[in-house]
């Protein structure tokens, strides 16, 4: 049997007395269920973006990732593409509504926070994971108090039928699904007529085409970690809901005190690569904002949250250890990416001496997702450093939206001061 609190933990952050009582009651009590033998690894992402929006986000995915159009699922209200490395690494699911004027709970969601209603259908809305047993992990999940959609509910919202979806997080926002796949079997979704989209195919193989031309096809792996940002108070309650849906074990987590954040990092209990099964982590500032006028600390994580809502921040993607000339493969990405117009939000950090570089690009104009890219070198076994962490925590805080909306706020305090 699966034993899930034996890992070695990691990092300096000091949880509550709350947090490693429950984590250590949780896991056991999850092992114990048989929901940790039941429940694997991620088999796909769940993107959301604005109606005609879906064919660029292609091209754009298809050029800075390892990701292949495969085809369409054409249904009564939404186009969803699937893009697939293999059979190994999880899918995206990208779905694009038909109608601008398209409503539903995602949506709904969007529309509470300034620079996420900008883009209403544009957010990650979650993972699907592999499980042996869907019924079963479902009815026990629901004896544990969680909530899922019903069958007619998920036929409403457009999604496919062979997932059983969690209702949206009240920390993250985000679902969690489950489906059956045995390990020899194709990925299939229960959802619309199967089709290939001519334009989501030439999207693809312009993409591709670029890579290949520019040398970095085959630097690129697939996803290495999905992160998350929510609210300070949210952290522990986030970490340990993800814990109690999945089959992940807590890693550990750092303290960013200079950027008032936490990085905090789960993995899969199985120890598979991060290929396989990505990690999740979930970034919260240590305090919340209507502190920072006491404190004068930046706070740029819940800035982001403030202004786009607890969501999924970017998806990184991992960069093949080697070099070329004397450069590093990740800055070799990183200049031929830059060179088709594509921002980053700094310079690429860390070395070679360090054990990792890392690099934040700018969020995307199609889902607002930014893309990391990582590169490990030789024989490093840890899984960031905190030097790079706290340059990529203040980066993200200089991300356009987030910076705009910072602007706006201060311009409407300034004329509210010289009203009185």
């Amino acid at each position: 049997m699966l034993c899930s609190t034996t890992q070695l933990r990691h990092g300096d952050k000091i949880n509550s007395e709350f947090f490693e009582e429950y984590l250590i009651r949780l896991l056991e009590e999850r092992d114990r269920s048989g929901l940790t033998e039941l429940i694997g690894g991620i088999e796909a992402m769940l993107i959301s973006v604005e109606p005609g929006n879906s064919v660029e986000y292609i091209a754009e995915l298809a050029l800075m990732t390892p990701y292949n159009y495969l085809v369409t699922l054409d249904s009564e209200k939404h186009m969803t593409h699937v893009l697939r490395i293999d059979m190994h690494s999880p899918d995206i699911l990208l779905r694009e509504p038909k109608t601008a004027d398209y409503m539903d709970i995602f949506r709904g969601l969007n529309d509470l926070y300034p620079v996420g209603a900008k883009r209403p259908h544009s957010r990650y809305l979650g993972e699907i994971l592999s499980c042996a047993d869907r019924h079963q992990v479902v009815a026990l999940q629901q004896q544990r108090e969680f909530r899922f959609f019903q069958v007619g509910q998920l036929a409403e919202l457009d999604l496919p039928l062979n997932v059983s979806l969690s209702k949206p997080s009240p920390y993250t926002q985000n679902v969690l699904g489950y489906m059956e796949r045995k390990a020899n079997e194709i990925r299939v979704y229960h959802h619309g007529d199967c089709i290939i989209l001519a334009a989501a195919q030439r999207a693809n193989d312009r993409g591709k085409e670029m890579q290949e031309r520019l040398g970095i096809k085959d630097l690129l792996c697939p996803v290495d970690h999905l992160a998350t940002r929510v609210y300070s108070q949210n952290r522990e309650p986030a970490i340990l809901e993800y814990l109690a849906l999945s089959s992940y074990y807590y890693w550990g987590s750092y303290n960013i005190k200079d950027q008032n954040s936490s990085t905090n990092v789960t993995k899969n209990i199985r120890g598979v690569s991060e290929s396989v099964s990505p990690a999740k982590v979930f970034t919260a500032a240590n305090h919340p904002y209507c502190l920072n006028h006491i404190d004068k600390l930046p706070s740029p994580t819940e800035t982001f949250v403030r202004n786009y809502g607890p969501r999924l921040h970017h998806i990184a993607v991992e960069v093949k250890d080697g070099q070329q000339d004397g450069k590093e493969y990740i800055d070799i990405v990183v200049d031929a990416i830059s060179g088709q117009g594509k921002g980053f939000l700094l310079e690429t950090i860390g070395s070679r001496s360090a054990g990792l570089k890392q690099i934040f690009s700018s969020a995307s104009d199609f889902s607002s997702l930014i893309i990391e890219y990582v590169q490990r070198f030789g024989d490093f076994q840890g899984f960031f450093t905190k030097d790079n962490v706290a340059k990529l925590t203040y980066a993200a805080g200089q991300e356009e939206g987030v910076r705009e909306s910072l602007i706006q706020e201060a311009e409407c305090g300034n004329r509210a001061i010289r009203g009185l």
